[in-house]
């Protein structure tokens, strides 16, 4: 394992925490998987739901590299994108509006007295089943309507979904209850965490297209609530059965800084 000497950012967004390393002169050991898994470790680390490093990109405002916590790369992370926007604000790489590069491609963000705006990557396709819909918005998604949320085993159930159903790659699985019109609670079960965590953006946006898709809620602007508290989705729907214009929205917030020794 490999040793990294720096300062550090500690961010949160509705409980999924994140920690934010400047690696604009590219000296974090990205590649050692070992090394980031022990940063995000909640008993031998800083403890996380997942690393991001931001950097510098000739086309953007910056660019965002996310790995969840057991150090393999990730896919988008949409809490972890807004937190990268506050970040990169502070280290004043961003403005409103910002834009920044992700692995699924280019985002555009929007500041608003700590709120972040995340626009989203269109959706094209779902794939609706009688017990659950299929998606991936950034992440791949199964979101699935449950009677009861409080009393469900989301580690058990959403790990044997996320292995079972979907192979050694997986898949996020989203447990939700409809509450009304436009709104909606949910509990997630996220690959690479392997646990459940407070809040998953990516997840809150499958969650609102999914169940707007089956008519389960009305509107194109939905609330979602979650452990860590309530994100909102705004969306369009497109003439082919899929959305575009896709905006996440909610808190990021600074928890602590600190350095790497």
């Amino acid at each position: 394992m490999k040793t990294f000497q720096g300062s550090f950012s500690k961010y949160q967004a509705t409980g999924n925490d994140f920690v934010m390393v400047d690696d604009r002169e590219l000296k974090f050991p990205s590649d050692d998987k070992e090394l980031i898994a022990r940063i995000c470790h909640r008993r031998f680390g800083i403890g996380a739901d997942g690393l991001i490093l931001i950097q510098s990109d000739a086309q953007t405002d910056f660019r965002m590299v996310y790995f969840n916590a057991d150090g393999a790369e990730g896919s988008l992370c949409g809490n972890g994108a807004r937190c990268a926007v506050a970040f990169a604000a502070s280290l004043g790489l961003a403005q409103d509006p910002c834009r920044f590069a992700a692995i699924d491609g280019i985002h555009e963000a929007r500041l608003e007295d700590g709120v972040i705006h995340l626009q989203m990557g269109d959706v094209s396709e779902l794939r609706p089943k009688e017990r659950y819909t299929f998606l991936n918005t950034g992440s791949p998604h199964h979101v699935q309507e449950v009677e009861e949320l409080e009393g469900l085993d989301v580690f058990e159930e959403g790990r044997r979904l996320r292995y079972g159903l979907y192979g050694p790659s997986g898949s996020n699985i989203n447990f939700a209850h409809v509450t009304g019109d436009s709104e909606v609670q949910m509990r997630t079960y996220e690959r690479g965490v392997e646990d459940e965590t407070y809040s998953c953006g990516t997840g809150v946006t499958a969650v609102a297209l999914a169940l707007h898709q089956k008519g389960r809620l009305k509107g194109n602007d939905v609330r979602v609530a979650m452990k860590g508290g309530e994100l909102s989705v705004r969306f369009c729907p497109d003439d082919q059965g899929g959305y575009r214009d896709i905006w996440l929205s909610g808190p990021a917030k600074k928890v602590f800084e600190g350095i790497f020794s």
